[in-house]
């Protein structure tokens, strides 16, 4: 659609659109009107543009189909005249797809995988990768000079080797291969400086990452691979390694030892059961949910984690409710003179970012200079105490969850009639039964689904958890799961810790997660639909 003629063109043998004053069309529809469909529908058709090139690269032609769909079908829905709820159904479809299915969907595939550190690709991958970290640099090896790069976060990015050649040109190596760099600025000492699509690492950023500089290696055919040689060389040599299909094993020519393939577990082991750490992607079906859920060692972490993820959930739940409806039916009395000052003083730290107060009440719990040891003139570890941790951290939350809470539970009582309570004292309530009776009743039928979403929000309330106490205090026994550990916060230690990065157990875990929130969440609105009859 390249052009507003092309938009308004009348179907053959319909009656010409004639402009008419105010610039509206009669059949409907305004100049202004058309533009913007036509702004908007080529927006959405540069971004499904933007969405091919990266599969058109990868060679996914499934993905290109399913773009090519998507946007067919939009340019179908809004040209149409015969399709007017689904222009506003599509909208909606398509971000639930893409923010909510299409992720849970990721989730679910990848729990039953093992996928982790040294399990990322397949097993070509692996076998090119052994190859690679095996190069010994021969006399006469070609050498490159080097700009390690990352694709994304310079501290947790895949690492990238930018490398120009003796003749000038550069490529881009990963541990997929080498291809050639095109668009790069090249110094003439060969130092690559820009790149798209990659950011250069600083010397500080490259010498925090250089364990992992020394053991990553680029493919360049079979038996051979390119490694670093310090910061600013890089060379091509032969690999010690070497893949033999035949038996499908690796052998190592320097210590001649075999390594053959488990295809079951996806790596290399030698008749000791050692272990090449590349190894590659396989389908693990339930394992990784049967891991923690009958593992002695994982399933005590779950179900104590589990069990106090849900009694913080409940009770930050339970406490902001309370504080935040006495409050306002505080603030809610007749007569209450500074009304509005008072509302304003009491949703100020809902209106403050959540990461500072986190990191403020953090300090605030520090032993040697924190308020609460200062004012109180205690020598409390508040955060190195599994029960005083937990504390800390659902005080915390109510602090800044009940203002939420009151601008909620403000607004409620403000729909519920006077005249009610009124009328059950003059019957001989008091003024409790009265609340309890009347005016609570027809709370809740406003704020139960606020108070289940809430539930669920605090449940996977990662920065309460994490800012503050980062999961801790820790068991000697048991390093990876803390006292103040939430179910997130476990998965996130799982998924992204240095040295046992388990992606496919984490991701049963968010399963197991979303499994749990879901059911809960369900019931709980089901049981809250009694309280329709009061309505």
């Amino acid at each position: 659609m390249a052009s507003n003629e092309t938009a308004g063109a009348p179907s053959p043998g319909a009656p010409a659109r004639t402009p008419l004053p105010g610039g509206r069309f009669a059949g409907g529809g305004s100049l202004g009107g058309q533009l913007v469909k036509i702004a908007l529908l080529g927006l959405f058709t540069a971004l499904g543009v933007w969405a091919v090139l990266p599969l058109y690269v990868a060679g996914n032609w499934w993905g290109i189909a399913l773009v090519v769909a998507v946007v067919v079908l939009v340019y179908w829905v809004y040209l149409s005249k015969r399709t007017v709820p689904a222009k506003y159904l599509i909208p909606g479809v398509l971000f639930l797809t893409a923010f909510q299915i299409l992720p849970v969907l990721y989730t679910m595939s990848t729990s039953v995988t093992n996928l982790s550190d040294g399990h990322r690709g397949d097993k070509e991958q692996a076998i090119a990768s052994i190859e690679a970290y095996s190069v010994s640099s021969p006399d006469g090896a070609e050498e490159y000079t080097l700009t390690v790069a990352v694709t994304g976060s310079p501290e947790t990015g895949e690492l990238v080797f930018l490398l120009t050649d003796p003749e000038g040109d550069a490529y881009a190596g990963t541990e997929e291969g080498l291809t050639e760099l095109d668009g790069a600025t090249v110094e003439p000492s060969g130092k690559i400086t820009e790149a798209f699509g990659y950011t250069i690492l600083s010397p500080t950023q490259v010498n925090a990452r250089s364990d992992e500089l020394q053991a990553f290696a680029v493919p360049t055919g079979s038996g051979t691979g390119i490694r670093s040689s310090g910061l600013s060389t890089a060379f091509e040599g032969t690999a010690t390694r070497a893949y033999d299909a035949g038996c499908d094993c690796v052998t190592d020519s320097e210590t001649g030892v075999v390594y053959h393939a488990d295809n079951e577990r996806g790596a290399f082991y030698d008749e000791d059961g050692e272990r090449l750490a590349q190894g590659w992607q396989v389908g693990v079906g339930f394992d990784n949910f049967a891991r923690f859920l009958f593992n002695p060692t994982f399933a005590s972490s779950f179900f104590s984690i589990l069990v106090w993820n849900i009694a913080f959930a409940a009770s930050v739940t339970f406490l902001v409710f309370v504080v935040g409806l006495a409050i306002a039916l505080v603030l809610h009395a007749p007569g209450l003179r500074g009304r509005v000052v008072y509302r304003i003083l009491v949703v100020l730290p809902y209106a403050m970012s959540s990461l500072a107060m986190f990191l403020l009440w953090r300090d605030m719990f520090n032993t040697d200079f924190g308020l609460f040891n200062r004012v109180l003139g205690l020598e409390v570890d508040w955060l190195g105490d599994a029960w005083s941790a937990r504390a800390a951290v659902i005080l915390a939350n109510v602090w800044l969850g009940y203002p939420y809470m009151f601008l909620v539970a403000t607004g409620a009582l403000q729909a519920v009639p006077r005249e009610l309570g009124q009328a059950a004292q003059i019957d001989g309530a008091g003024p409790w039964q009265a609340f309890r009776n009347v005016t609570l009743p027809l709370l809740m039928v406003a704020m139960t689904p606020i108070l289940v979403s809430t539930f669920a929000f605090n449940f996977n309330n990662f920065n309460a958890v994490w800012l503050i106490s980062q999961g801790g205090p820790f068991s000697p026994n048991n390093p990876m799961a803390g006292a103040t550990d939430l179910l997130i916060t476990y998965t996130y230690r799982l998924a992204f810790n240095e040295a046992t990065a388990q992606y496919g157990y984490a991701a049963a875990l968010s399963v197991m997660i979303f499994l749990i929130v879901s059911v809960m969440s369900v019931v709980s609105l089901s049981r809250s639909k009694a309280l329709k009859e009061v309505d």
